[in-house]
């Protein structure tokens, strides 16, 4: 099937390409068009129901009127002159706000705004308002809706914001904004310029890279070009099927999933055009397009079981608790296959139209390349395979040794964050009131025996919840309309952000609610410090069960592609070697480097998906061309070595560009962003140029064609000699080849049919 797919594709390349530019244009400008309809923006909404913070939002909802849009802001107001607020002060501002109340902000259109873009104009909601002991300013609750992702709700709250600080500043009061939107936005400010310069680097450093290798404009930009037309179609897939299903996507999702599709889909390109020059080298007479059909056919086996790999271990989310998780999984997995189809359709495509054009006007092609790096490399792992073993283990274990004392942090910001207005403002806000103040922890009573609340029932709670160390404020309690629930809002001295925040409200909060619970009634703890301490449970369930799961069905899907008992093993202790090498990299520079709270709680199960999934795809790419090398005449280590020699620079290429493109997250000032992009870098180029290049190679030198148990490769020597070609074994690398080269006439024999089948690692004999 695969091999009638490329070949259908290097038959009919125009058709092919006219297609996908078709298909990718319109489903990106979908995909742009509609990803934040399909994203959700509350963490609280990814909790299972019978979460405590998950049942308090319900009763916000449903009781409170609570939209699960909603953006809560926050708006200092002060005296332009710092002076204390008097009472005309209070009376001006309070004449501000019930004025820009009945107010509508217009989201304003620019030639930014994208086509079919979501009209996010509104009124916004105004709610308490609170004066500081000091008089220092008055604190004003502000409610808008959509998504803050959205660049449409950003600019609706950006009217909102210069709207209001020029109504404030008439009448002589300065203004500041913080919390939800405010914070988003002057985020997204502050980095642009960090954002952009970053990724005009990437994509230069990958094209670069490109240029280094093949010397060809080409080769440098048609992958990039191939793989933005797959990764838009594969954005709008993803969204298409988000609003079809009802099933929103996290805010992460698209970012994640546009990375991992550049450097997938550049992985999978590289692989074909380092196949496709040492094709044409090998053989001038051929034309490019019949080169890019047998290129396709044969690389195409292995690209797929590689994708396939990747699209297991994200499928494994599907079962987490956590809905963050469980949606991440499926939308990667179906990015995947849409990436998967595009290299097995438009890539062959672009080299059966290009041709030899492709390394045009490098002259690579007219002359066979020296050993270089990667021959002596293959002889050095042929020649001491133990020795590297031994080398690669002891790096390995050296840095999964910063594993000891590892912990996870479930904050939102922390070091490493910008100084924003935002920032600002809340340290203002923290000088005068407790620091939860402008995001409060609510707890929710319900009725149950269907006697409607009053504050007197539920007094003895607040009274009690005031009295809790940590509790800087309690609000009045808040009665909803047909009084079935009552709402009480604490002001923690923590922000809510931080691990002290987390622990007092999963602790003491939540033991005094039991403790001084009214009778017949129920009561939930929300809030985002309360959400985030669900959610710190509910990712540990979910580590316990993905992991073994994950690591379970890669094996069997390895043990079913490459028909070997041995094989998976060897490949699944490897890139477990490198997870723990990486996970403890990353908590040495972090946690015990930097001085970080911990490693964020995404980070395991993030980089156990990406470097199991990527490294065991590096793994299976050079392993399918160590078993098609033993095919061949002579030993099973020569075979190592001609494998490393023509696999390494690949693998390496790709590496590195895979590398760069998640290290361009690393400059994130967001902490969790940091680690992971660092964390998958230092995943990614271990499992590129440890695992696959050295230490895989050096065990299968050790092993020999035992390494495919109980199918192992059929060497060619008996298949030579039955031709006529005499007896190879008695003849070097070279000698055989040429006998091979000078019967005249080409066409293919396959051995080992049946795992040819699975994996295209059955070894291909060229007859010329």
């Amino acid at each position: 099937m695969i091999r009638a797919l490329t070949g259908c594709s290097t038959r009919n390349p125009w058709k092919v390409i006219a297609l996908w530019a078709v298909l990718g244009i319109a489903l990106t400008i979908m995909g742009q068009a509609f990803v934040f309809r399909a994203t959700q923006t509350g963490n609280g909404d990814f909790l299972p129901a019978h979460y405590d913070s998950a049942a308090a939002l319900k009763i916000a909802e449903e009781s409170f009127g609570v939209r699960p849009d909603s953006d809560p802001l926050t708006v200092l107001v002060a005296r332009g002159d710092g002076a204390a607020l008097s009472a005309a002060d209070e009376r001006r501002v309070d004449e501000v706000t019930d004025r820009l109340a009945r107010e509508r902000i217009t989201m304003p259109v620019t030639e930014d705004t994208m086509p079919l873009a979501q009209d996010h104009s509104q009124v916004p909601v105004f709610g308490g308002r609170l004066t500081a002991p000091d008089r220092a300013f008055r604190l004003v609750s502000v409610e808008l809706t959509g998504n803050p992702a959205d660049p449409g709700v950003q600019d609706t709250y950006r009217a909102f914001r210069d709207h209001a600080r020029d109504a404030f500043g008439e009448a002589g009061l300065r203004t500041g904004f913080t919390g939800g939107p405010a914070t988003v936005v002057d985020t997204a400010d502050a980095e642009k310029t960090r954002t952009t310069v970053v990724g005009a680097v990437m994509t230069g450093l990958i094209v670069l890279l490109h240029v280094l290798v093949f010397r060809s404009p080409a080769a440098a930009l048609l992958p990039l070009v191939a793989v933005a037309v797959i990764g838009g179609a594969a954005t709008g897939v993803v969204v298409g099927a988000s609003l079809l299903t009802g099933i929103r996507l996290a805010p992460s999702t698209p970012g994640l999933i546009s990375v991992v599709l550049v450097g997938i889909g550049i992985d999978y390109f590289l692989f074909l055009l380092f196949r496709f020059r040492e094709r044409l080298r090998a053989h001038p007479e051929q034309s490019g397009r019949d080169a890019a059909r047998e290129v396709a056919g044969r690389v195409g086996t292995a690209v797929t079981s590689a994708a396939l790999t990747i699209v297991a271990a994200f499928a494994t989310l599907g079962i987490a608790s956590f809905g963050q998780f469980r949606v991440l999984g499926p939308a990667i997995a179906v990015s995947v296959l849409v990436m998967l189809l595009g290299s097995l359709t438009l890539m062959p495509a672009l080299l059966a139209v290009t041709g030899r054009g492709m390394f045009w006007p490098s002259r690579s092609l007219r002359r066979e390349p020296p050993v270089g790096a990667a021959g002596r490399l293959g002889a050095l792992v042929a020649r001491r395979p133990l020795a590297l073993v031994l080398a690669s283990v002891a790096l390995l274990g050296a840095l999964a040794a910063g594993l000891s004392g590892m912990r996870m942090d479930y904050g939102q910001g922390g070091a490493g964050g910008e100084r924003t207005g935002a920032v600002a403002t809340a340290e203002e806000i923290a000088r005068s009131l407790p620091a939860g103040v402008s995001d409060p922890t609510g707890v929710f009573v319900a009725a149950e025996d269907g006697v409607p609340l009053s504050t007197e029932r539920v007094s003895a709670l607040a009274g009690a919840l005031a009295k809790v160390p940590g509790v800087g404020r309690v609000a009045p309690t808040v009665l909803s309309e047909d009084r079935g629930a009552a709402r009480i809002d604490l002001s923690l001295t923590a922000g809510s952000g931080t691990q002290q925040a987390r622990d007092l409200v999963s602790g003491p909060v939540r033991e005094t609610v039991r403790a001084h619970l009214p009778a017949g009634t129920a009561a939930h703890v929300g809030g985002t410090a309360a959400i985030f301490a669900d959610i710190a449970v509910a990712v540990d369930e979910d580590l316990r069960v993905i992991f073994p799961v994950a690591a379970v069905l890669i094996g069997i899907i390895l043990l079913v592609l490459l028909r070997s008992l041995l094989a998976p093993v060897v490949l699944m202790i490897a890139v477990g070697l490198g997870f723990a090498a990486t996970l403890g990299a990353s908590t040495l520079v972090f946690q015990h480097g930097l001085g970080r709270p911990g490693v964020d709680f995404t980070l395991p199960l993030v980089l156990f998906l990406f470097v199991v999934a990527l490294g065991t795809d590096y793994n299976i790419l050079i392993g399918d061309r160590i078993r098609e090398e033993m095919g061949g005449p002579g030993s099973a280590r020569a075979a190592v070595a001609r494998a490393v020699r023509h696999t390494a620079p690949a693998v390496a290429t790709a590496g590195l560009v895979l590398a760069a493109s998640f290290g361009s997250l690393a400059v994130s000032p967001q902490p969790g962003t940091q680690q992971i992009g660092f964390a998958t870098a230092v995943g990614i180029l271990l499992s590129a140029f440890v695992l696959s290049i050295v230490l895989v190679p050096a065990v299968t030198a050790l092993l020999g064609r035992s390494t495919w148990w109980p199918v192992k490769p059929r060497a060619a020597a008996r298949e030579l000699h039955a031709a006529g070609m005499g007896t190879p074994r008695a003849m070097s690398a070279a000698s055989w080849q040429d006998r091979v080269d000078a019967l005249g006439r080409a066409h293919y024999r396959r051995y080992d049919e049946s795992t040819a089948t699975a994996l295209g690692a059955g070894a291909e004999l060229l007859l010329d």
